[in-house]
């Protein structure tokens, strides 16, 4: 992320593990509370040992556990309470004071400039043991950073001119500061003459204090090889003199003009203008010697740095803490505002440690606001500190104990995707080889009856470093074998609850407890797209996918559900739905899969495609037109001829210019004026084709249904792909009258973290079609006219009265009704499990499962609470009318002086 997208410079330039899980972990009799890997099950936070902070200053702060990640380093978790919720806060403390630990940068690709790379990529490269994402950079250009940067005690870039940049740097006798920097160099030729370096492998940019307008004008630069780029930097409005100096001797010069290559290991390349080329030109001949000196200089003191005498520096934004308290900040923040991931560094009191700070912003936290970020940083005992990069460039990894390779420690903005960087700080250890210290168990915390779970034990050795256990023989067991099963090593979820699985070898053993999830815990489960086509010899894919009550998403093999057929004979295996014969007279079918009774549920029609294409762009005789919500946003939206896959067919394609707008921007292709074009039948999901242009937007699009009412559809939360794509986006949740219009399709800009998404940019649409079910919830369906009084035991439909056993009534406010003869009125079926006191209702495109005494409804594979609870009354099962009815699109009316109930349909 950059403080702007604005042009800068002389040169013009233009502005997954899914998370770590945390467990209680029992080895050799002591208590270590810690992350455990697994399958991307999210453990509760209420599965947490929370610790209040002694020291907190503002009760915000808890601590939630530890894990030490190797000897010296501890991975910290915390919950924070903010303005906007709860947030999640991972942090890294280093011992500086211990001899196996260290800091340093981590660089790119192959440790250069100009490359960029994920925080895992860089740890996994250089063997980190942890990481973070680094300094601030101009999204827009080559891939340097805009502080300084010292790894391995090498300088690589040194700081800008800018106001209230912070670095935090160690030196190489352990001792962290976090200063302002500023760079003096000093080029000296053979003749004895010299000119000033005005800094060393920098992208262009617009100084602040110096009074110049360009960083580079007037200017001589150095570039080692580091920077891997062949423009030092790149588009320039200027023209440089380039001097190539290999063993301190020139070799080379090209006067006005680049020299076109990488720099060598052996040398520098200086990178020269205005009145420093004219220096060049007359003294930095071919075959003369150079020297070159230079060193940082600390703000605050004066004081020198020998770039050598440090450890690591990374440069960072604005200070946030200082002398254990929250402090002005040293640089304007509005570009980096709002409530965000954040990254922070920061020392203690006594210098011993080291703190890296990631504050999460996903499904399980909100973030922090940079106010919010001071007092979390203060109540955990930092010193002083500065802010790093942060929004979606926040990226922590870090290794489980036993495992080789630093993962993803939370989701990041967006997902477990990594955001390439220019650099990161990274933790190293440089321990030897210990004896065997203790181990762990890494695999699934969660498991579905039938589910089949994977699991290792690792070993760590007295260092906490990976320890060879490939030779050891383990032994697993379950306390509950009715629960979790064990088998020639095969774990198993068998029925819901918790046992604990304990692996030994010899006298060591570890513990982890596994949970198999029943109904209860399932807030949704769908089977595949949710339609199908009702004929003889149709197979329809059924993927299974349950959410948790507590976020999980969890993939089930249909083989693990029991299937139910209604109005066809089939069968499930393999993930798909075979249809073996249609009963004679059906056009609507039921395929009901339950899991530990929760059901999800394929409707099929009769003579219906599952798919249905609507709009390829081809013959487009309505017009298409741009349109935003902010004026100094523009663009065009027109067909064209596609590229790339669809090079043969015409796309829709929409261009936009975002950079003179400002807040929540949009960039509409609008379809056929204000009007949209009309979608017939009822649609259970989209799909189209998108290009996308990698700009981290938000890519929507809006309907408008038969009633006015607007419906949006979120077709990509970010846009972070480049090439042509397929998305398909789940429609099942609106509530949508038809026939609808789809009225645009466009890319949003949040005002929120924008600094980090591209303004202008351009994508394309193409074979837009609906997932409609066909004669789902129409066939067999009557409309119609019905009454019923409270308690008398008659109803009339359409005028015509007819006997009923079970007259309705009132209780507790709500009216409850024997919804078989309101099925008997309107169409649909109702089937009863006495085993679970479970009554299931069938009509059209709805299946709703209702559980006596329980107050929430299962409609359509997903829960939903509820103010009331069926009843039974006289061995008849009794419903809340309400409720039920208009989940069946029924209207209700109540007269309540005769105390009648109207239904119609």
């Amino acid at each position: 992320m950059f403080l702007s997208n604005r042009k800068q410079g002389n040169e013009k330039v233009d502005g997954r593990r899914i998370a770590k899980k945390w467990a209680v972990l029992t080895l050799a009799g002591v208590l270590w509370v810690g992350p455990v890997a697994g399958t991307g099950a999210l453990i509760p936070l209420n599965g947490w040992m929370s610790v209040p902070i002694a020291s907190a200053a503002s009760g915000a702060t808890v601590k939630l556990g530890e894990e030490i990640l190797t000897s010296g380093a501890t991975l910290m978790k915390y919950r924070f309470k903010g303005s906007k919720g709860t947030a999640l806060a991972d942090i890294i403390r280093v011992d500086l004071q211990n001899p196996y630990v260290k800091l340093d940068v981590m660089t790119g690709k192959n440790g250069q400039f100009t490359t960029r790379q994920s925080t895992g990529g860089m740890a996994k490269e250089t063997g980190a043991v942890a990481g973070v994402n680094g300094d601030y950079f101009n999204t827009s250009s080559e891939g340097a950073p805009i502080g300084g940067q010292v790894s391995k005690g090498v300088l690589m870039s040194t700081p800008s001119d800018l106001t209230g940049m912070y670095a935090f740097a160690v030196t190489k006798d352990g001792s962290p500061m976090v200063e302002q920097f500023t760079f003096e160099g000093t080029v000296k030729a053979g003749d004895g003459s010299s000119f000033s370096l005005a800094g060393m492998n920098k992208a262009s940019y617009t100084p602040e204090t110096s009074g110049s307008s360009y960083s580079h004008s007037n200017a001589m630069y150095i570039y080692t090889s580091a920077w891997k780029a062949v423009e030092r930097p790149k588009n320039s409005s200027t023209t440089p003199t380039e001097v190539l100096v290999q063993n301190g001797v020139v070799t080379q010069v090209s006067s006005n003009a680049g020299l076109n290559m990488t720099v060598p290991q052996d040398g520098y390349i200086l990178r020269t203008h205005g009145k420093a080329a004219e220096y060049a030109k007359e003294h930095l001949t071919v075959g003369q010697t150079v020297e070159t000196s230079y060193h940082l200089r600390v703000k605050s003191t004066g004081s020198e740095v020998d770039p050598s005498n440090l450890q690591m520096m990374i440069g960072g934004h604005t200070i946030l803490v200082n002398d254990g308290q929250k402090t002005s900040y040293s640089r304007s923040t509005t570009s980096i505002g709002g409530t965000r991931a954040r990254t922070a560094l920061g020392y203690s009191r006594d210098k011993r440690y080291a703190y890296v700070i990631a504050v999460e912003k996903n499904g399980n936290s909100v973030g922090v606001s940079l106010s919010e970020l001071q007092t979390l940083m203060q109540d955990i005992g930092v010193w002083k500190g500065m802010n790093l990069d942060g929004g979606g460039s926040t990226t922590m990894v870090t290794r489980d104990l036993g495992d080789t390779t630093a993962e993803l420690t939370f989701n990041t903005e967006y997902g477990t995707e990594q955001r390439s960087i220019v650099n990161g700080v990274g933790v190293y250890t440089s321990a030897p080889k210990g004896t065997l210290k203790g181990f762990t168990i890494k695999g699934n915390k969660t498991l579905l009856i039938g589910q089949t779970g994977s699991y290792s034990f690792k070993g760590y050795d007295n260092y906490y470093n990976p320890f060879d256990t490939s030779k050891v023989q383990v032994t697993w067991k379950s306390s509950n074998p009715a629960v979790v099963s064990v088998s020639g090593g095969v774990v198993k979820g068998a029925k819901p609850g918790t046992a604990t699985l304990t692996a030994s070898s010899g006298s060591a053993s570890a513990t982890t407890k596994v949970t198999v999830l029943g109904a209860d815990e399932i807030s949704s489960l769908t089977a595949g797209s949710g339609t199908g086509s009702l004929a003889a010899g149709a197979k329809i894919a059924v993927p299974v996918t349950a959410k948790t009550k507590d976020g999980q998403s969890v993939s089930i093999t249909s083989d693990a559900l029991k299937w139910e057929f209604i109005g066809f004979k089939g069968s499930v295996k393999d993930n798909q739905l075979t249809v073996n014969s249609v009963d004679s007279g059906v056009k609507t079918g039921y395929a009901i899969g339950r899991y530990d009774g929760f059901s999800a549920v394929v409707f099929l029609s009769a003579g219906g495609e599952s798919t249905s294409d609507w709009e390829d762009f081809e013959n487009v005789s309505y017009p298409i037109d741009f349109t935003s919500n902010v004026a100094g946003v523009t663009g065009t939206a027109a067909v064209v001829q596609g590229d790339g896959d669809h090079a043969n067919s015409k796309v829709l394609e929409l261009n936009y210019d975002m950079t003179n707008g400002s807040g929540k921007m949009y960039a509409y292709a609008q379809l056929n004026g204000t009007s949209g074009k009309t979608l017939e039948k009822a649609a259970s999901s989209i799909s189209v084709d998108v290009r996308g242009d990698k700009s981290l937007n938000w890519l929507r699009a809006e309907l408008e249904d038969a009633q006015g009412q607007t419906a949006y559809i979120d077709l990509a939360k970010v846009i972070d792909w480049n090439g042509w794509k397929t998305i398909n986006a789940d429609m099942s949740g609106l509530k949508i009258s038809y026939p609808a219009k789809l009225k645009r399709l466009y890319v949003v800009n949040v005002a929120e973290g924008q600094d980090e998404r591209a303004k202008t940019g351009n994508v394309a649409f193409d074979n837009i079609s609906f997932n409609t079910p066909g004669t789902v919830g129409t066939e067999g369906l009557k409309k119609g006219t019905a009454q019923m009084t409270i308690g008398q035991k008659s109803m009339s439909v359409n005028g015509v009265a007819t006997a009923i056993d079970a007259a309705p009534m009132t209780r507790n406010g709500a009216t409850y009704v024997p919804i078989k003869y309101v099925l008997d009125a309107f169409g649909g079926q109702a089937k009863w499990n006495a085993g679970d006191q479970r009554i299931t209702i069938m009509r059209g495109g709805v299946l709703m499962d209702l559980t006596v005494g329980k107050k929430e409804v299962v409609l359509n594979g997903k829960r939903q609470s509820t103010d009331v609870a069926p009843i039974v009354l006289d061995g008849r099962t009794l419903v809340p009318l309400r409720l039920v009815s208009e989940q069946l699109g029924m209207t209700v009316k109540w007269e309540q002086e005769t105390k009648t109930i109207t239904l119609q349909s």
